[in-house]
């Protein structure tokens, strides 16, 4: 019987990909009149095109060249208004081949190339934009790139430029970029509490503004911005008051509220670096009190046993809180820490921990005095600008002494549920590798009860159980657990 299919497929060589050829071939077509039958006039000068091509690539030139709109199709001739002729060659290059080379264009070009990307609705090239755009990010671009995000509502770009400011705000303020930003985006800018510059400079950064803007209604708004209360009083008389641009009441009501305040009500500025633990000596951190100081930042929550790998303080009495305190390298803000308490045998500690800016006025961000803790801690409280965290053990199931082998703190993303200062978790925490552990109970392996294994279990092993009364019974749920991290928690009885 003769094959029915002779020309069937056999082989991936039968698939044709001639891609190139056809992106050549169309892009051949830009720089001549050869067969166009529109022309597109940018800054007087002229752009020969083809409708058809145009209007396959572009919803918006489809509803210009054969819609309705005032330049129909019988128009030979389109003016575009508000284009820049250098951007829109790019533009006609990109929907003829799909290709556009951003590395070879200016910074002002780009911006433009941009305006064109999100006026006439083409994502993918807005997003490749973007996505080079943030490569490029300096302290003399940044404040002009922000300013077209902003006005475009591109919001990864945005934050792309935020999160730039965020790290280099004093560079910022002083580039000549920042004088140029629209009221509307140096507001978003400053009002951040992640725009961690002094507040002087934040100031004087503002003045320079308003004077090239013109001192006039915005000024009030704009100056309205600066967190006079985090100012010294020296800043406000000789550098505030002789500006003029805020009142005599400004600056007492400023006065008072610094004077009447407790330091960590003060609504600080601080550092902003998502999911990364900032309690290392990279980033500046120093162990400040406690004993053995040096094992706690450096990274290492293997190597530790009753002897090296661990920082300590001696438990005290109430009221005589010495614990294990670390300095930032500059005021951050965090919202989650995580703790390795010594967990080389069965004890367990309570503790609580606090933060300062000042190392005078502490906050306890979370109470654990009043519960028995174990190896990881994972500690969530809402967000924070400090300098100094101390951690204050309270008891030792074992001993008088606090042990604490590891310390990482963070700003996160994640979102989290807090009741009662405990976190509401979604997911199992009564597992090993949550550090929870049984504690009472039989067993002829350690943790049978946590370790997942639902199916292999029988008479011999594979449970845990416990003597009720005169019977003899075993219930794997009935054993007593010690979850590693505090949760809010129901109880079936």
């Amino acid at each position: 019987m003769s094959d029915s299919h002779p020309l069937r497929p056999v082989s991936s060589a039968s698939e044709i990909d001639h891609l190139h050829l056809l992106s050549e071939q169309l892009g051949a077509l830009v720089p001549g009149e050869e067969y166009s039958d529109v022309t597109f006039v940018v800054e007087e000068k002229h752009f020969p095109a083809h409708r058809v091509i145009l209007a396959a690539r572009c919803q918006y030139f489809r509803a210009l060249l054969y819609g309705g709109l005032r330049e129909s199709q019988a128009q030979a001739e389109v003016r575009l208004e508000e284009t820049r002729a250098e951007a829109f060659s790019m533009l006609l290059r990109y929907l003829y081949t799909g290709r556009a080379t951003l590395s070879e264009a200016r910074e002002e070009t780009l911006l433009d190339f941009l305006g064109l990307a999100h006026r006439y609705g083409l994502q993918p090239l807005e997003g490749s934009i973007c996505e080079f755009l943030r490569t490029l990010l300096s302290t003399r671009n940044v404040c002009l790139v922000f300013d077209v995000a902003s006005l475009y509502c591109l919001n990864g770009l945005a934050e792309a430029c935020m999160a730039y400011m965020d790290r280099n705000a004093t560079e910022v303020l002083k580039s000549d970029g920042f004088l140029s930003l629209s009221k509307s985006a140096l507001l978003t800018v400053v009002r951040r509490d992640s725009f961690a510059a002094s507040e002087r400079e934040i100031f004087q950064a503002l003045c320079r503004w308003c004077h090239h803007n013109g001192d006039g209604p915005e000024a009030k708004e704009v100056m309205s911005s600066v967190r006079l209360p985090l100012m010294t009083l020296s800043e406000m008389l000789n550098v505030v008051r002789p500006s003029g641009l805020l009142s005599p009441d400004d600056l007492l009501d400023a006065i008072q509220t610094r004077s009447e305040s407790r330091d960590m009500d003060l609504n600080y500025r601080g550092m902003l670096i998502p999911e990364e633990n900032i309690a290392t000596m990279k980033h500046g951190a120093v162990v400040v009190k406690g004993e053995l100081k040096s094992a706690l930042l450096d990274g290492d929550t293997q190597n530790y046993d009753l002897d090296h790998g661990f920082s300590r303080h001696p438990i005290e009495e109430e009221g005589r809180a010495a614990g294990i305190q670390v300095r930032l390298g500059q005021s951050s803000i965090i919202n989650h820490i995580r703790l390795l308490l010594w967990d080389k045998d069965s004890r367990s500690y309570s503790y609580y921990v606090e933060v300062s800016m000042d190392e005078l006025d502490w906050v306890r961000v979370v109470d654990h005095s009043k519960f028995l803790c174990r190896s990881w801690q994972h500690l969530y409280f809402p967000a924070r600008v400090c300098r100094f965290i101390r951690i204050v053990g309270t008891h030792n199931t074992v001993n008088k002494v606090f042990h604490l082998v590891a310390l990482e703190c963070m700003y996160t993303q994640r979102p989290f549920t807090l009741e009662r200062g405990l976190i509401v978790p979604t997911e199992n925490v009564a597992t090993v590798q949550a550090c929870a552990s049984v504690v009472e109970g039989v067993s002829r392996s350690r943790n049978a009860l946590l370790n997942g294994d639902t199916s292999h279990y029988d008479w011999d092993s594979g449970y845990t159980c416990h003597q009720a009364g005169l019977w003899s019974h075993c219930y794997p749920a009935c054993s007593a657990i010690h979850a590693g991290l505090n949760a809010v928690a129901v109880v079936g009885l």
